[in-house]
């Protein structure tokens, strides 16, 4: 059983940076006693944007440097149906079947169904059928619907986000979940969003991991927010640990703190460092995510999408 909401905003609230730091660590120890972290190698493409010649080179080169899944993603439009999307993900499993395909969020699942006239669990359905392995969460933003969403979600809501994730657990497909924090939000709305994901997760035990991420506001073209320090960084990420003790994976990450943050965050709770993105949007490579793994007293285990080692050294 995950901490109180009231202990979690007790530390929240709290100067104690450290000591919040350990309390998380003894969950990540009991989940994870035998002192590894994990990465993954893979790459993120816009599909809508991408002709299916280069998402095929791009997932190529993917796999000849040890990838072994990808993220397709892409703006929605009322131009690509439901059959555009699979025969994109049947092309793509024909050519690479081994790759494994991490793919469309929760909003991008809701537009499809809309635009489509299917029902969410029919869509997802027609979708798995076609090759998509498993859904990404990261379009979540805060999961409460008085939070303004910056570049989140777009207009679906709480519950549709919420029933996209149900649907596909119910159909076997496992998918990631995220909160974007730093945007406005209050501690409580934070908590909210943590109960959303562990209650349905005490539902259907679907989800494999959790990533906290702080908003980036430049990178948004948004003014008006300041970034979240590592401070604060550290203490959402420790209590999302404590809060989501029935998620197996929490992931530190990479891409808004940095490799000095990233490591810090194997203290406060973390068991996983994200990926090795070969995207081109950060310079960070495999050895550097091993070395800061290393330094951090950890030994370096490179998993697929569904977090299942692959080699150990």
């Amino acid at each position: 059983m995950g901490i109180s909401r009231e202990q979690a905003l007790d530390c929240f609230n709290s100067d104690d940076l450290i000591g919040i730091g350990m309390e998380a660590d003894a969950v990540r120890r009991a989940l994870h006693p035998e002192g590894v972290v994990s990465y993954a190698i893979d790459r993120r493409i816009d599909c809508a944007s991408t002709p299916f010649e280069t998402i095929c080179e791009q997932i190529r080169e993917t796999v000849e440097r040890g990838g072994t899944g990808v993220t397709l993603r892409g703006a929605v439009d009322a131009e690509r149906k439901i059959d555009w999307y699979e025969r994109l993900l049947a092309g793509v499993r024909e050519q690479f079947p081994a790759v494994w395909l991490h793919c469309f969020s929760a909003s991008e699942i809701l537009t499809i169904a809309e635009d489509a006239g299917l029902s969410v669990k029919d869509t997802i359905l027609r979708l798995q059928d076609a090759g998509l392995g498993s859904i990404p969460g990261d379009d979540a933003g805060i999961l409460d619907d008085a939070v303004k969403q910056e570049n989140a979600r777009g207009k679906w809501s709480v519950a549709g986000w919420v029933a996209v994730h149900r649907a596909a657990h119910e159909l076997g497909i496992r998918t990631t979940a995220a909160m974007t924090f730093g945007a406005g939000e209050s501690f409580e709305q934070r908590l909210n969003h943590l109960e959303v994901v562990r209650q349905l997760q005490e539902e259907t035990g679907g989800f494999t991991a959790f990533a906290p991420v702080s908003f980036q506001p430049r990178k948004a073209g948004v003014s008006g927010f300041e970034e979240a320090t590592a401070v604060e960084s550290m203490k959402t990420l420790a209590v999302a640990r404590m809060v989501l003790d029935n998620v197996e994976n929490v992931q530190t990450d990479l891409e808004t703190q940095g490799l000095k943050v990233l490591q810090m965050g194997l203290r406060f709770g973390a068991n996983d460092v994200g990926s090795v993105l070969l995207d081109g949007t950060d310079d960070t490579t495999e050895e550097d995510l091993r070395r800061v793994i290393r330094g951090a007293g950890f030994r370096p285990v490179q998993r697929d999408t569904l977090y299942r080692t692959m080699f150990l050294s």
